[in-house]
This record gives structure tokens, C-alpha cells and sequence, in this order.
């Protein structure tokens, strides 16, 4: 017997569309995956912000050698050059250390959201291109000058 309606159910309903259980089931599997995928989403767009330092970093220390280049030592007036104080996206203070005049050290600190980033809490470099950073423990990251 054919009928013109399709199949249906025992109550005489057409069995289309989907059920509430179907749905639950569709729902707790997005949400699995969303809980097991976020983490690492943070960890990848944390990570991709590093490059704003690492430029950051670079650019202040093109600065400070090409004053060393003029005056043939590194001063305060070196840090008065035209340097942003933050990163030029702002994930990133920069702070600028010259102990004498034959030595600096630039040192990037994640600022705003970026302050979640307890991997590389201070990314720095000197005069004579040593490249350091640090976690919140004080424990030296070699990752963070590899984006």
C-alpha cells in the first residue's frame, strides 16, 4: 500500500525532522570539543602576539646601536630617541635599563589581555644580542624568542 503522505508513525505522525534527544546528544558533542579546543586557541593567539615584543624588542635595539653608532657610548639621551614605551600593537610595555655606558637591556612585559601569558612574562635583550625571557617563576622559556 502506497500512501501519499510518506511513512508514518504509529500515531500517525510524519517522522521528520529531529528528535529533542538527537539534539542533546549534537549539543554535548560541540561542547566537548569546544572545552578540549579553547585552551589551545589561547595558548596559538598568546603566542602569535609575541611577535609584537619580538618587532618591539628589535626596533628599540636598531635604535639604541644606532646611537652607540654617533656618540660611541649608550646614555640617557640614547633613550630619549623616538621609542614607544608600549609595543605597537600594546601587548607590551618596553622598559629600558643602561647600567653604564657600555652596556642596555630592553625588556618586553605583556600589558592588557596579554598579562595571561605566564610563559614569556619578560622577554629581553642587550647590547650584544643576548635574547632572555622568563616565566612568572622566574624560569628561563627558550620558546618565547621562537614564534
Amino acid at each position: 500500500m502506497n500512501t501519499s503522505h510518506g511513512d508514518l508513525d504509529k500515531a500517525g505522525r510524519n517522522p521528520s525532522g529531529f528528535s529533542l534527544i538527537e539534539l542533546m546528544i549534537v549539543v554535548a558533542i560541540v561542547a566537548i570539543l569546544s572545552a578540549v579546543t579553547y585552551p589551545s586557541y589561547v595558548k596559538y593567539v598568546q603566542k602569535s602576539r609575541r611577535a609584537d615584543a619580538l618587532s618591539a624588542l628589535a626596533q628599540a635595539q636598531v635604535m639604541m646601536e644606532r646611537c652607540y653608532a654617533q656618540k660611541f657610548v649608550y646614555d640617557q639621551a640614547c633613550s630619549a630617541l623616538p621609542s614607544p614605551p608600549n609595543s605597537s600593537q600594546g601587548f607590551y610595555s618596553l622598559t629600558l635599563n643602561i647600567p653604564d655606558t657600555t652596556r642596555f637591556t630592553l625588556t618586553a612585559t605583556p600589558q592588557n589581555s596579554q598579562t595571561a601569558d605566564t610563559v614569556c612574562a619578560t622577554i629581553s635583550i642587550n647590547e650584544v644580542n643576548v635574547r632572555t625571557a622568563f616565566d612568572t617563576s622566574g624560569t628561563a622559556q627558550a620558546e618565547c624568542w621562537n614564534p
